[in-house]
């Protein structure tokens, strides 16, 4: 594997970094680590070879594309925050003596200092820069209004959102000397695409229909990374896309502002009067756009579509609509990414959750009171003991999914469970004897079971899991938790940029234009798009007659579903664009701030416990915790450094873990089918006993229950609880074995300390979350 050296352009654009603001903010870079440098050079094979000399090569240019990107969110850079001030709410790190460290206060409320954003972009032009391709940043690039005595004004919104602009010219932009001239979208090396957050503007939450002052703000804000052809789309509706990788790739900038709840300036999606619905309207059109010419599109916006019974952040229209089209378009969108909420998740999106009911409605659709449950801030932004409800809501919905039948996957099941067995890793040839050599009645074939796995098919929608849709959400910098980021690798094979533009010199965009001009033409498209497919003219049907009364035909376009003939598309099956994984980057503030050295977080301490059993690490963890507050003081509250100047460690971002290589999570991918089963696995409530388990007990567990293993992800170590009077129902005139351990469902345990970037001690895990 070749270990790659940091490009020269980025010790010139660190040495601008540092001399950027005044030497109290200086930070030092720190070398890679071996983990970093494996992580970053592991990639499927790329079509073209990466540039040796360190040219900065044209976006328009043919270059071998990285097949990894950058999505980041939730800055809130807080230039008032001072160092050893108090993390009370009365002082949000602004004064008083206390512990806010020098790149910030983790676990806390307060925001970030301006030396974190500082040493975050220094880190990432030392380490990821030359590394990627593109990079979707998820917005909330302003302070908090937590501080009385230094209210929030437009001028600071402003000016902080510049600063994080400044900050990706410095380390993106091209410095070659055109920046005046008239096309900006040419002044960075990849392509950037920023949303707008709920405290990007004022008041915050509240975003009314544009064109407003907001949308003229950050079009002009924006301007380099808002293509010149929908800059009037965006002063419009603040809404935008860029074609990231020219004729193959778009990621779209949705303002979630008019889909969120809380946003008391407009009225969800379902009004064709409301800005939501021309939201839609927009998406469709664009959506559409990109099928006729053969492209995929990545979705992206600030608020994300959580909907549960203890959260809901969307509006109900808005996210019926949304759902309505991930069903639609999925043969066209590889997923969600999204920001905001701070607690780093997934969220599946159930087709069968489309409500014609609420769709077909004038005006707004279900009341959204069941948003009155967020504790931490009124916007929605989440804390520990804020998002228990809604994280064990979600383990609620992923326990319902439907759940394979036995003997489905069955040599795919024995490979896993063969494998998870033993300490020592099998042979290969021994495990392929092993399945050729099963009894005859694991292998046999009834009409029964037969009928299980059609119906099993049926109700996840097919081989590919095409009933559910997947937005993934990114835990923030801002240190609420540990400052965070996350790079996605995805499938580049057999993409060519040499034919970015047509022989006539034409861009994509330019054809795209042109495309939509045809589209709008042709009025036939619209009565096409609003004929019901086959699929949905069956489940108009179904709930006409549960309903026992006739339907409305909606008063919106439906959009057009993909032709029977399409193939999945790379949200589903693996093919160019699919998401392989990511490598989710954390930096620990308690080890680099470097002022409570008795204090150790779960990051340090997690892996080794979670493999070795979830064994105890010592001292619970401070009383705070487990009350319920709307300002979170953070953990090291009640103390103060013995320090009178701060002393820091070198800053460095590390892996927290790469799904690539992750043994709890094992994603063999990111499609939807492989969310879909951990999601399933996260789900399982109950444990396995595997301590003694043998080789010839593996045949009877597969055939007689699913509390072994379901599907090809649960396997002995993340295992079930056998119920014990079902466990002998099964095994009568089988003899006692010795008494078994109980382990505990290990996958649920890791989606918990990861949502909190690895702040939570396992005990405290085992307490909140059972």
């Amino acid at each position: 594997m070749r270990m790659f050296e940091p490009p020269k352009p980025a010790a010139v654009l660190l040495l601008v970094l540092v001399l950027w603001y005044s030497a109290e903010s200086a930070i030092a870079v720190p070398s890679r680590s071996q983990l970093h440098q494996d992580a970053l050079q592991e990639q499927r094979p790329l079509v073209f070879a990466q540039q040796g000399n360190g040219e900065v090569v044209e976006i328009g240019e043919t270059k071998g594309l990285k097949g990894r990107f950058l999505h980041i969110t939730d800055f809130h850079p807080d230039p008032f925050y001072e160092p050893y001030t108090s993390t009370s709410s009365d002082n949000a790190c602004h004064s008083g003596h206390g512990p806010a460290g020098y790149y910030g206060a983790e676990t806390s409320d307060c925001d970030s200092p301006l030396t974190l954003v500082n040493a975050t972009f220094a880190w990432i032009a030392q380490h990821l820069a030359s590394e990627i391709d593109f990079i979707v940043w998820t917005g909330d690039s302003a302070r908090h209004d937590n501080d009385e005595s230094i209210p929030r004004t437009e001028s600071q919104v402003i000016a902080q959102n510049r600063l994080l602009v400044s900050h990706f010219r410095t380390v993106f932009g091209k410095h070659n000397g055109d920046e005046g001239d008239d096309d900006p979208t040419n002044d960075f090396t990849v392509p950037i695409v920023p949303s707008i957050g709920n405290n990007d503007i004022l008041p915050h939450n509240i975003f009314e229909e544009g064109p407003n002052h907001w949308t003229k703000q950050y079009a002009s804000l924006w301007r380099s990374f808002i293509p010149e052809e929908q800059r009037h789309a965006f002063e419009q509706g603040g809404w935008f896309y860029v074609e990231v990788v020219p004729d193959h790739l778009a990621v779209f900038s949705l303002n979630t502002m008019y889909f969120f709840g809380k946003n008391a300036g407009v009225d969800g999606c379902a009004d064709s009067g409301e800005p939501g619905y021309e939201a839609f309207e927009w998406l469709r059109v664009r959506l559409q756009l990109l099928r006729e010419r053969g492209m995929k599109a990545i979705l992206s916006g600030h608020v994300p579509p959580a909907r549960t019974d203890s959260k809901t952040q969307w509006d109900e229209t808005c996210w019926q609509k949304y759902a309505l089209w991930l069903r639609q378009y999925r043969d066209v969108i590889v997923g969600g990414l999204w920001g905001h909420m701070n607690v780093e998740h997934f969220m599946l999106q159930d087709f069968h959750e489309i409500d014609w009911n609420v769709l077909e409605v004038d005006g707004t659709g279900e009341d959204d009171s069941n948003q009155g449950s967020t504790k931490k801030h009124e916007d929605g932004e989440f804390g520990i003991a804020s998002s228990q409800d809604y994280l064990k809501d979600l383990r609620e919905q992923w326990a319902d999914l439907p759940t394979p039948p036995p003997g489905m996957f069955q040599e795919e099941l024995v490979k896993e469970a063969l494998s998870s067995i033993s300490d020592d890793a099998r042979p290969e040839w021994e495990v392929e004897h092993f399945v050729r050599h099963q009894p005859r009645a694991l292998k046999a074939k009834k009409t029964k079971e037969e009928k299980q796995r059609e119906q099993f098919l049926k109700e996840i929608g097919g081989k590919w899991h095409e009933r559910y849709g997947i937005s993934l959400v990114s835990a923030s910098v801002v240190p609420n938790f540990f400052p965070t980021m996350r790079v996605f690798e995805y499938n580049t094979t057999g993409i060519d940029l040499q034919n970015a533009f047509d022989k006539d010199g034409k861009t994509g965009l330019m054809r795209a234009e042109e495309v939509l001009q045809r589209l709008a033409q042709n009025q036939a498209v619209d009565e096409q798009l609003g004929e019901d497919s086959d699929d949905e003219a069956a489940e108009r049907k179904k709930h006409k007659k549960k309903k026992g009364k006739k339907s409305k035909r909606p008063k919106f376009t439906i959009p057009a579903p993909p032709s029977k003939s399409t193939p999945p598309g790379p949200a589903y099956s693996p093919q160019p664009f699919t998401l392989l994984g990511y490598s989710q980057y954390y930096a620990n503030l308690t080890e680099i701030n470097n002022d409570f050295h008795d204090s150790s977080l779960a990051a340090s301490t997690y892996s080794s416990a979670a493999e070795e059993g979830w064994q105890e690490t010592g001292e619970a963890w401070m009383d705070w915790f487990g009350s319920i507050l709307k300002w979170k003081e953070g953990k090291h509250h009640d103390k103060k450094p013995n320090k009178s100047k701060p002393r820091p460690k070198e800053f460095s971002f590390q892996i927290e873990y790469d799904t690539r290589h992750d043994k709890l999570y094992k994603l063999k991918d990111l499609t939807v089918g492989s969310w879909v089963k951990l999601a399933r696995r996260i789900g399982t409530k109950e444990k396995i006993d595997d301590a003694t388990i043998s080789d010839d007990d593996l045949v009877t567990h597969l055939e007689d229950s699913r509390s072994l293993i379901e599907e090809e992800g649960r396997n002995v170590e993340d295992g079930k609880e056998v119920d014990t009077e079902k466990k002998h129902k099964h095994k009568k005139g089988k003899k006692k074995k010795d008494k078994k351990k109980h382990k505990k469902n290990k996958v649920w345990h890791a989606f918990i300390n990861r949502a909190f970037v690895s702040t939570m001690d396992p005990g405290e895990i085992d307490d909140k979350y059972q």
